[in-house]
């Protein structure tokens, strides 16, 4: 029954057709035809809703890439990745990670545009149940109205001031909804609606429990700072609830660990050998070009600065909390992968590497699952050889590695690898939304701050996270005969205490960085900090130590306190009539 859900999308997208605008859905002939009045209509409306979770929408608006519901280009806007690639490739992406922020750039009407295609098709599954009379149809109410909780929290914590559009009103072509605040209330209704009425668990894998919609509900108040809301809904879900950790951390980013006990919300990608539209589409770009497997386009860099978070402290196996940016973890920036080639070329010419040497300092063992980097085993696909696999050159600002969660690891090419039109690569690795981890370290950050702080909890939550990862396997490299070599020095342990709530604080933060990096939750652990200006300025100036060319330093704007909220996207205002607003400064 693996991703079902999605599957059977495919025969109903001519049921279902509607021109997913982000204010109206004129599904002309859809709601009205009696084909659809009825239960097995309304199952097929809410696998039509499931099926916007990937971002990608019919209408195109905004860019296509933007649209993905794994937030991986909101990675970019900070301190954890670059655009990657060409500075000069997805010249609109590159604008919005030097902060260059302009509400006409088609990342911004991109994502908006998707998102109210989820909101839209949420809505019209509600709207559709309150027509039919004489059938029980709550659980399939509960699970819309989940669906519209979490395209709106998407909505509210990435644009702030948005409208809310209900099931009353979105089908009418002549309403148009200002945006005079958030829309909070509205999120944890849908949600505690989910809470009171979704069964404890699901026989379709994809679909919420009451407890997925528990831990979300927990995640819309910690993002609102309540934390004593938050702490209660979380030790719910830890003491009662039926998930757990994995054994190994990178099954959550393998095929073998899909749909696992430590999947909470996850988006059901699926992909086949041929142009899976299934797969993580949104995502295309952000293999190795060129690289170990012929893949496109090289995008989506981890930074020097979320490399150096990895560092841990000789002896100790803690991580350095306020010096790990003080030395740089050693990488090949701007190094040739192998000696020059010699003329004329012989036939049995075998190329050979330049001698290099990886990092010998203490390392947290999640690096090499998180990031790419020469000398280490990537994927899998053996020894990652350098510059050869880095489509950036040294006069673009995208550094010398390699994303690893989101790239399908060797041998799940059958499984999770998907072929696109131009080489690019349709994933079929899920994406977990919230898995038990993150539950954890929100716990934990709802312990710390919360009315009567209880940082045991808060340390015995940390902890469990860090003996996971200590007690995984780590990334082995060998040579061609075989033999371990280049075996990274990896140390790390649980801590034994938190001396007080200014160190709990600061330590909670930091795992969630190193358990949770690449997985589109640091612009918005930021947000919720206060901390992105402090942070990202700091950025700048401490990525330009390793990305020395092309005046890196010089090409970014100053990152103030409006970009702790995308621009209401120009399109949107313009099509509003001027009923939208504009976030203030933009």
């Amino acid at each position: 029954m693996k991703k079902r859900i999605i599957y059977v999308f495919i025969a109903f997208i001519a049921v279902f057709a509607c021109s997913d605008d982000f204010t109206t859905i004129p599904a002309v002939g859809a709601l009205s035809d009696e084909a659809v009045q009825n239960e097995a209509g309304v199952d097929l409306l809410l696998i039509g809703a499931y099926s916007t979770l990937d971002g990608r929408r019919n209408n195109g608006a905004g860019n296509g890439f933007a649209q993905t519901g794994d937030n991986w280009w909101l990675d970019v806007l900070t301190d954890d990745a670059h655009k990657g690639s060409t500075d000069d490739d997805q010249a609109d992406l590159f604008e919005m990670e030097r902060i260059n922020w302009d509400a006409s750039n088609p990342y911004i009407l991109g994502r908006w545009s998707s998102i109210f295609a989820g909101i839209n098709r949420s809505n019209a599954v509600i709207a559709l149940i309150n027509t039919i009379e004489g059938a029980d149809l709550t659980g399939k109410l509960a699970e819309a109205r989940f669906l519209r909780g979490h395209f709106n929290f998407e909505l509210q914590r990435m644009y702030g001031n948005v409208p809310y559009i209900s099931d009353e009103n979105y089908a009418n072509t002549e309403f148009n909804q200002p945006n005079p605040g958030p829309i909070w209330d509205q999120i944890e209704a849908d949600f505690q609606f989910a809470i009171d009425n979704l069964p404890d668990s699901q026989a379709d894998v994809g679909r919420p429990s009451s407890w997925t919609a528990k831990a979300y509900q927990g995640k819309v108040h910690l993002q609102q700072s309540e934390w004593d809301q938050a702490s209660t809904l979380f030790t719910d879900v830890i003491n009662n609830g039926p998930y757990a950790l994995n054994g190994e951390f990178f099954d959550n980013f393998s095929a073998g660990g899909e749909n696992s006990a430590e999947s909470v919300f996850a988006i059901q990608f699926t992909a086949d050998a041929a142009q899976s539209p299934n797969g993580n589409i949104g995502g295309v770009l952000n293999f190795p070009n060129p690289g170990p497997f012929g893949s496109c386009c090289g995008f989506y860099q981890p930074s020097q600065d979320l490399v150096n978070a990895f560092q841990t402290e000789d002896g100790t196996g803690l991580p350095l909390l306020d010096t790990f940016n003080q030395t740089d973890v050693f990488n090949d920036y701007n190094t040739d992968s192998f000696e020059p080639a010699p003329d004329p070329l012989p036939d049995d010419y075998v190329p050979v590497p330049t001698p290099y040497t990886p990092h010998t300092g203490p390392l947290d063992p999640r690096l090499d699952y998180t990031v790419g980097r020469r000398g280490i085993n990537y994927n899998g696909y053996g020894r990652h050889v350098g510059q050869a696999w880095i489509r950036a050159t040294a006069a673009d600002i995208s550094g010398p590695y390699l994303p690893s969660k989101n790239v399908y690891r060797s041998g799940e090419e059958g499984t999770n690898q998907g072929t696109g039109a131009w080489g690019q690569q349709h994933s079929g690795i899920n994406y977990n939304i919230i898995r038990y981890a993150d539950v954890l370290l929100m716990a934990a950050e709802a312990a710390v701050e919360k009315s009567s702080p209880d940082l045991a909890a808060a340390l015995d939550y940390v902890n469990q996270v860090r003996n996971r990862a200590k007690n995984m396997t780590y990334v082995e490299t060998t040579d061609a005969d075989g033999n371990v070599i280049n075996t990274p020095n990896y140390q790390i342990e649980p801590y034994p205490a938190f001396a007080d709530q200014a160190f709990a604080r600061k330590a909670v933060r930091h795992e969630r960085r190193l358990e949770l990096g690449m997985e589109g939750h640091r612009l918005f652990d930021l947000r919720r900090w206060g901390n992105a200006v402090a942070t990202m300025n700091a950025f700048y100036i401490n990525e330009a130590r390793t990305i020395t060319e092309g005046n890196y330093s010089t090409k970014f704007n100053t990152f103030e306190a409006k970009h702790d909220l995308l621009p209401i996207p120009v399109d949107a205002i313009d099509l509003s009539g001027g009923v939208l607003n504009q976030n203030t400064g933009f």
